[in-house]
């Protein structure tokens, strides 16, 4: 990954580097880190069902007693989860200063490729439910990934939230005013080899193997006695092994740090508007150079705060240089956050559904210890049976029990009865639970029969006030995302590049091919993606199969009250296979669907051989007629019981045939005539039967409080 670019260091300066890392990694990691674990830990694995605690359950057990597990919070989460599934973020970029509206659209097409590229609805759903479920925190990291692409494409994933770690002094949601970020995480020593050479690894290993570590969070170990072929255990620890153990290095850490420090950097101006873009580092002069050419921009060099970017192995250093990348590349999600402090949604539920377990569960005993209470029994006077004969057979049905005469005969223990008012502080530790996420009944669909749609309608839309908070925070997240992606394209898309975009419409139709960045032989460039400033507008849409449920709906209801949707606006958004070849279908047979040019050329080339064979019919009837006329005349002086009428019946024939040909050809001359008029006013009557198509395909909800 960095090996090709890392640089020689001295001794002295790779354990100062690395010493200096190990300090603000235990820093940020002793500040609250660890407690953010313990609690993501805690947090998904109630999510998941399992919330007992260990010991808990070995003490109910040894007791014979339940451990009942009632999981209200996986359907709580998975509500909000549905929630946001249905919001898919629009985003836009809108032309600002120095650029133009048809490249601002070219941007906009650029990031539709890149989201399906990445799956980034997926991405974001992982994302948003590790800050719902994993106290608060989930993450995106947005690079350049070149092992697809030589030029490099916009790469996108979720990282685990326990790996990062952000700046213990932040105390704002924006990342761009955090001092440095961490990502941590465990590597074998293969991997290492792998990614950043043979020569790092071995160096690895020996600092590890003989235990000379920063500590016991550096390295982990599996450890072994001598003879022993299997391991006995597993812990992380740095002590030195004694002489019968043998200590094998199962996984080291890895400590990725981003951070901010001043350097003097050069920038582009733009000598009309006085906008400043940073020169990408690891640019040469002379690309450099060509590059303030080409676009007319000026040159000046100034002190700022950059990205550092460092790795490190314990005392080995892996990577230092500066990072590529204008700011870090995390962008954080936060579901709930509060000066510095992010917290989830299933926090505030671990008391109530802890709450309603126990309660489930001590209703459980007393049901199972009602069949056998227990008896009490004087010694010795059984007959056949001992007490633990009583204890282990005494629910039996039809039991019969002797005892010996003049002792007293056993007596079964009256049972626990089950508590009043158990029932309700179950039901309270629901409602508990629907009151501080805001999920209630209506949102869950467990509503009584009796409710009308109208008061199911209102209690949904108050639920989704209750969750607009976090939901909120990901629209914050989802424009911070947008502006890096924008910053990461204007910076790496620099030479030109065929970009391919697939119609949201209909993506069933094949991707458009869209050049970027094209240079002229004049030496314009056309969609010029690496100047200018845009505005990115993130708004919220529906789901696609949830708008086109709302927008056929809401075509039909316009239908009923006049309005003239055409046909084809309505299949497109119904659930018919093959809609939109069905839809052009329709558009084809009512004229709205203009022709090909080669379907236009064929119908012509038809029509043309059409009337120049009826030409040549009629030519050749009205030979035949002049030669039956002269045959007719030349039979008049004859006597009219000798005439041979046979001409004259043939002529008449061939006159009627002659009179429905000229017919044939006026129609096909006027059908002729009527098509050259439509081609003519093809534009005219697509645009009037497509109003009321654009108007819904385009109109989107606006973002706006849920019930308005």
């Amino acid at each position: 990954m960095y090996k090709d670019k890392k640089k020689k260091l001295s001794p002295g300066e790779e354990e100062r580097i690395s010493r200096e890392q190990w300090d603000r990694y235990t820093r940020a990691r002793d500040n609250g880190h660890l407690e953010f674990v313990d609690m993501a830990k805690k947090c998904d694995a109630y999510y998941q069902g399992e919330q007992w605690d260990y010991a808990d359950v070995a003490s109910l057990d040894a007791e014979g007693r339940p451990a009942l597990t009632i999981n209200t919070i996986l359907p709580t989460i998975n509500t909000v989860l549905g929630e946001q599934s249905t919001r898919r973020a629009d985003v836009q970029f809108k032309a600002r200063r120095n650029t133009d509206n048809e490249t601002a659209a070219v941007l906009t097409k650029l990031f539709l490729q890149i989201s399906d590229n990445n799956k980034l609805d997926w991405i974001e759903n992982q994302v948003f439910s590790d800050g719902l479920i994993m106290d608060g925190r989930g993450y995106f990291d947005v690079r350049v990934d070149f092992s697809d692409s030589t030029e490099g494409e916009v790469r996108i994933t979720a990282k685990d939230p326990l790996d990062i770690l952000i700046d213990p002094d932040a105390k704002e949601y924006d990342p761009k005013s955090w001092t440095e970020i961490f990502e941590s995480r465990w590597m074998t020593l293969e991997e290492l080899e792998e990614a950043y050479g043979k020569k790092a690894a071995d160096k690895l290993r020996f600092i590890a193997e003989n235990g000379n570590t920063y500590g016991k969070d550096s390295v982990e170990y599996t450890e072994t006695r001598y003879g022993d072929t299997d391991d006995n255990f597993d812990y992380v620890g740095t002590s030195v092994p004694s002489e019968d153990e043998y200590r094998m290095v199962k996984s080291l850490r890895i400590i990725e740090r981003q951070y901010r420090k001043l350097m003097r950097k050069e920038f582009y101006v733009d000598p009309t508007y006085g906008d400043q873009r940073p020169v990408p580092s690891e640019w040469s002069e002379a690309k450099t150079k060509k590059f303030a050419k080409t676009h007319g921009l000026n040159i000046i060099s100034k002190m700022m705060r950059c990205v550092r970017w460092t790795v490190t192995c314990d005392k080995v250093v892996l990577h230092d240089d500066w990072s590529p990348y204008e700011d870090f590349t995390i962008v954080p999600f936060f579901a709930f956050f509060r000066r510095g402090r992010p917290f989830g949604m299933v926090r505030n539920l671990l008391s109530p559904q802890e709450q309603l377990n126990k309660i489930a569960s001590q209703e459980l005993h007393i049901v199972n210890t009602t069949a056998n209470s227990g008896w009490m029994v004087e010694s010795g006077s059984l007959v056949g049976m001992t007490a633990d004969d009583m204890e282990e057979h005494g629910a039996q049905t039809g039991l019969v029990v002797e005892y010996n005469r003049g002792s007293n005969p056993p007596v079964k223990i009256q049972p626990n009865q089950v508590p009043t008012g158990l029932d309700r502080i179950a039901l309270k530790a629901q409602e508990n639970i629907k009151a501080i996420s805001g999920v209630n009944d209506s949102m869950l669909g467990t509503d009584a029969a009796e409710v009308s749609g109208i008061a199911i309608q209102a209690k949904q839309n108050r639920g989704a006030v209750m969750i607009q908070v976090p939901l909120d925070n990901l629209r914050k997240t989802r424009q911070y995302l947008a502006e890096k992606v924008l910053n990461i394209v204007q910076r790496f898309y620099t030479e030109e590049r065929v970009i391919m975009i697939t119609d949201e419409d209909d993506p069933m139709k094949p991707r458009e091919e869209m050049t970027v960045n094209e240079t002229t032989p004049q030496g314009d460039v056309i969609n010029d993606l690496t100047i200018g400033e845009y505005d990115v507008v993130v708004s919220t849409a529906p789901a696609r199969d949830s708008f086109d449920e709302m927008q056929f709906a809401e075509a039909l209801n316009l239908r009923q009250v006049g309005i003239a949707i055409p046909d084809d606006a309505v299949i497109e958004y119904s659930h018919l296979a093959r809609k939109a070849e069905l839809a052009t279908r329709i558009r084809e047979l009512t004229g709205q669907e203009p022709p090909t040019p080669e379907q236009q050329e064929a119908m012509a080339q038809q029509q043309e051989i059409q009337m120049q064979q009826v030409q040549l019919e009629l030519a050749k009837m009205q030979a035949e007629v002049q030669k039956l006329q002269g045959e007719a005349q030349l039979n008049m002086a004859k006597a009219q019981e000798t005439v041979e009428i046979d001409p004259q019946l043939k002529m008449a024939e061939l006159q009627a045939k002659l009179q429905m040909k000229q017919e044939e050809l006026q129609l096909r001359r006027d059908l002729s005539s009527a098509t050259n008029q439509l081609r003519a006013s093809q534009s005219e009557q697509q645009a009037a039967a497509s109003i009321a198509t654009t108007v819904l395909k385009t109109t989107k909800p606006a973002d706006r409080p849920p019930g308005e």
